[in-house]
């Protein structure tokens, strides 16, 4: 939409190969750490060769030290240069090998927060429809667990391979400086080993998949649970969640199980192939000792090389399965970031700029889904005037709260027009048009923060004295003010410190302190008692004064000052007047009058 942001993983669909889902990444997010890289790759290549001097060192060690020593005394001299040569191989090493790891620990870390702060940026440009299609405890999955399994292997995959891939290089050489053939008997097992590695990288990444998609649904489930904990134990249903909840841990243990089964098999094939060349090396090299081609030296040399190159071959095989699962995390992500919002801002979009404005509805269709024949509003026309009050009421499902969604632009209409001071809100960047508006729900938000972190949430950079004032208007200083902690008293997930006409109270000064042009009330004092409800209804009087207001009222005793009172049935206007003007008519708005009373009788 409107922010400028790097892509994640790609903007684009990548083919889902292993260099696929790797290129976006080190191509959009490796890149700015290319001079870190460099240090590292420096380092990496200190340790590798240090790792190689000590498997070549060990055939003089042995040649001359050991046997030389034997068979002349005299050579006693050579032991300590090269055994201080040994030492200062594996204090090289040591060292290199620790500002390597350090350096790309660093990297990956930084990369995966790049990446972390990307999937979160972009779901902040999506509507709310992406948000009602994915539960919020997998959005959250996503966020962190999904990128947390990345997280683990990047940081292992480019602290490990590189280190690793370049150590084998060097030894490999070292072996080949030894005895060439004795190298080429030791590669018939590259292949098969190869080859395997590929296998069960596959079947690692489709269980990595699994594993996320698991691991999201049992945060979604348990995000369920703890939300509704007062109707889980309200209606007993404890027993009921733990089998619910204990069924998806389960699935999450069984995949996790499976996934250690599969990156573990590697171990005893291995085992066995290297034993198999280890003994053809024993043979061979003994024939070409005995032939007088190879020292025994030169045979422990090789040997050694060998066997220090035995195990970054295991490990890189170990990397690469735990590459393969955070690849199978990043093909999530990349489903994510594919995701699009139907709310298409247009490159040149004004700047909406309103003191009080008049708002239009021409001939507006809408409906939530796109096969469903169902229209929420079906050719909808009315004006909202500037600096008046307009009311919507009508059955639920009669299209009130859709409307306030459209002038937010939460959705698009599908065909229509929706216009404030003649201007197409779909010409008009987001930012400006929801700057104009300030929104009182009855589906109030809290914050886990202070009261007056939670109204200050109405206007950045608000003073505290602005923002005691908005709390003073909204009838709610009194009762923060007799909280331990004042406006600085935490009020928990979603208020829940609070009652819920303190939390309507709350959100009412949030907007108050907004003091934006539009105002739009979604049931406003719903949560009220009947005495905080007056005192409240004096101050939305006030504040609607020289602002254009579109309310929402269940309660019709609350909008009858209204100056145009639009009636909804089944999205469709049925009704329009001011309420001296509908009450004599004998239709809905009457019938909802008169019920109205007898209710409150």
């Amino acid at each position: 939409m409107e922010t400028d942001q790097k892509n994640i993983i790609s903007a684009q669909p990548t083919p889902n190969t292993t260099w696929g889902l790797l290129k976006p990444l080190v191509k959009t997010y490796l890149a700015p750490y290319s001079g870190q890289l460099s240090v590292a790759m420096l380092f990496m290549i200190i340790a590798a060769a240090a790792t190689a001097s000590f498997a070549k060192l060990l055939q003089p060690v042995l040649d001359k030290a050991m046997i030389g020593v034997q068979n002349d005394p005299q050579s006693i001299h050579v032991i300590v240069p090269l055994g201080a040569m040994i030492f200062a191989s594996f204090v090289v090493r040591g060292i290199a090998t620790y500002i390597h790891t350090i350096k790309m620990n660093k990297i990956s870390q930084s990369i995966v927060a790049d990446i972390q702060r990307d999937v979160f940026s972009h779901f902040m440009t999506l509507d709310l429809k992406f948000f009602h299609k994915y539960p919020s405890g997998q959005l959250v999955s996503r966020v962190t667990s999904d990128v947390n399994v990345m997280r683990t292997a990047v940081s292992d995959s480019l602290t490990g391979i590189g280190s690793n891939l370049l150590t084998l290089i060097f030894l490999v050489v070292v072996m080949f400086l030894q005895d060439w053939r004795l190298s080429l008997i030791t590669f018939t097992v590259f292949p098969f080993a190869s080859g395997l590695v590929a296998y069960l990288g596959r079947r690692l990444r489709k269980v990595s998949k699994s594993i996320q998609g698991e691991t999201a649904n049992l945060m979604g489930v348990l995000t369920q649970i703890f939300q509704g904990i007062r109707q889980v134990q309200a209606y007993g249903m404890e027993n009921h969640e733990r089998k619910r909840a204990g069924e998806a841990v389960m699935t999450v243990r069984n995949l996790n199980i499976k996934a250690a089964r599969i990156s573990n098999l590697s171990t005893p094939i291995n085992e066995v192939l290297v034993g198999a060349v280890v003994f053809g090396i024993i043979i061979y090299g003994g024939y070409r000792i005995s032939e007088g081609q190879l020292t025994p030296g030169g045979l422990m040399s090789f040997i050694a090389a060998f066997s220090l190159a035995y195990e970054p071959m295991k490990k890189l095989a170990k990397l690469n399965n735990a590459l393969q699962l955070g690849l199978g995390a990043a093909e999530r992500v990349n489903e994510m970031m594919a995701q699009t919002s139907s709310i298409k801002v247009i490159s040149d979009a004004k700047e909406l700029e309103v003191k009080i404005p008049n708002i239009t509805f021409d001939n507006v269709m809408f409906k939530y889904n796109a096969e469903e024949d169902t229209q929420a509003l079906n050719g909808v026309s009315f004006e909202v005037e500037a600096g008046k009050v307009t009311a919507l009421v009508g059955a639920s499902g009669s299209g009130k709260t859709t409307i306030l969604s459209l002038v937010l632009r939460f959705y698009d209409p599908v065909s229509g027009r929706i216009k404030i001071d003649g201007t197409d809100l779909r010409d008009v960047s987001l930012t400006s048009l929801r700057t104009q508006m300030a929104l009182v729900s009855q589906d109030v938000t809290i914050f886990d923060d202070t009261i007056l972190g939670n109204i200050a949430y109405g206007l950045q950079n608000a003073t505290e004295e602005q923002i005691i004032e908005a709390a003073k208007a909204a009838a709610a200083d009194e009762f923060i003010r007799a909280l331990p902690e004042g406006y600085q008293t935490q009020v928990g997930e979603n208020g829940v410190r609070l009652s819920g006409g303190q939390r309507q109270r709350l959100s009412l000064a949030r907007a108050i302190l907004r003091n934006a042009p539009i105002l739009l009330l979604d049931e406003a004092t719903s949560a009220l008692d009947n005495e905080s409800e007056r005192l409240i209804q004096k101050t939305l009087e006030e504040l609607q004064k020289d602002r254009t207001t579109l309310v929402i009222a269940h309660r019709l005793s609350t909008i009858q000052h209204a100056d145009k009172i639009i009636v909804m049935d089944k999205g469709r206007i049925v009704e329009s007047g001011t309420h001296a003007e509908l009450l004599p008519k004998g239709g809905v708005y009457t019938r909802m009058h008169n019920s109205a009373i007898v209710d409150a009788a």
